[in-house]
């Protein structure tokens, strides 16, 4: 691996704003009520909150793109809204962020996905899902997959961002993985339990540690459990690269070496939070920084430590906040002035 050092991190971050990023999945309105309880209800035995403030941000694959807006790289974002008042919201900030909305297809027969979350204080209470988890249409799927072919040629990389509620089918998974592969784009997974195994020669493959647990029937306890089971990965999905996320042990990546083996001794990453508040979200700032980051030359290893250096920042704050390349450019280069080891 390259050391990450100044000038290359320096370097870095001017490349940001030369990629492009094409979030093929479920994109999703992010509600928040904050406000503070003093006091239960006599109506039933539960906490009333006095609300003190609303918002209203991206979530699910939109966060991700979101995440790459954030570090100066553009998003083209492709994925199903409803023909309703959150579809309106939802592409409302997506224009007021600069984002395109070229992807975005309006589909009258389902709902836009909702997620509203009560949080006292710094506390979560309560999450309502207003959701619709069947797959899209055949003529919905024809419509994303023609996006992503009419703009394959100006794109550096390619995410699947799955969240099983019904985007990313098997026929999408196939057709913009063989376009990926046809083009020379990378493919990156950020997969769910629904369609696991369908994802065969993605270039990252990006599961969580229960993710991997439910697929595979195994409970990752030890690290030569979980070694184990990221190389029958490797094997099952013919990956280039696994990069297991594994929560408060940070990341173990897998790599595919030159002559078609697999090496046994995987990349290992420690957890970078000084204090966790919220992880919602931080697999969405991996992936994003991981497909910026390769999209501009790094390696998969440096974009693997890099994209835990920038979820280690956003699961400091409350609620689903994308990664900044000011704010990841500061932290790395502080890393680098106090020497802080970047695996294990």
């Amino acid at each position: 691996m390259h050391e990450l050092n100044q000038t290359r991190i320096e370097a870095l971050a001017t490349a940001f704003c030369k990629a492009r990023i094409a979030v093929i999945g479920d994109l999703m309105l992010d509600r928040y009520t904050f406000g503070s309880v003093s006091r239960i209800s006599p109506e039933a035995p539960v906490p009333v909150l006095e609300i003190e403030n609303e918002q209203a941000r991206l979530g699910g694959a939109a966060n991700v793109g979101h995440n790459i807006l954030g570090l100066g790289a553009s998003p083209l974002m492709l994925g199903v809204v409803g023909d309703d008042t959150s579809g309106l919201i939802l592409k409302g900030i997506f224009t007021d962020l600069g984002f395109p909305l070229d992807g975005i297809v309006t589909d009258s027969t389902r709902p836009t996905t909702v997620k509203t979350r009560v949080i006292a204080g710094s506390q979560q209470m309560l999450r309502l899902d207003h959701e619709m988890k069947q797959e899209i249409a055949r003529d919905t799927e024809d419509r994303l997959i023609e996006i992503l072919e009419e703009n394959i040629h100006s794109i550096d990389g390619i995410i699947l961002e799955d969240y099983n509620k019904g985007v990313i089918t098997r026929s999408i998974i196939h057709r913009a993985t063989e376009l990926g592969r046809k083009h020379g784009v990378p493919v990156l997974v950020d997969p769910k339990s629904q369609n696991f195994f369908e994802y065969q020669d993605a270039t990252v493959f990006k599961p969580n540690r229960k993710e991997v647990e439910d697929a595979l029937g195994v409970r990752l306890h030890t690290r030569e459990e979980t070694v184990a089971a990221g190389l029958k990965l490797m094997e099952m999905l013919h990956a280039e690269n696994v990069l297991l996320t594994l929560g408060e042990k940070g990341m173990m990546l897998f790599e595919r070496v030159k002559n078609d083996g697999i090496s046994n001794e995987p990349f290992a990453i420690p957890t970078r939070a000084r204090e966790v508040a919220d992880v919602s979200g931080a697999g969405d700032t991996v992936i994003a920084t991981l497909a910026v980051c390769m999209a501009c030359g790094m390696n998969v290893r440096e974009s693997a430590v890099i994209a835990n250096r920038a979820a280690g920042l956003v699961i400091e704050e409350v609620g689903i906040v994308p990664i900044y390349s000011d704010q990841l450019v500061t932290a790395l280069l502080e890393d680098i002035e106090n020497r802080i080891p970047t695996n294990e």
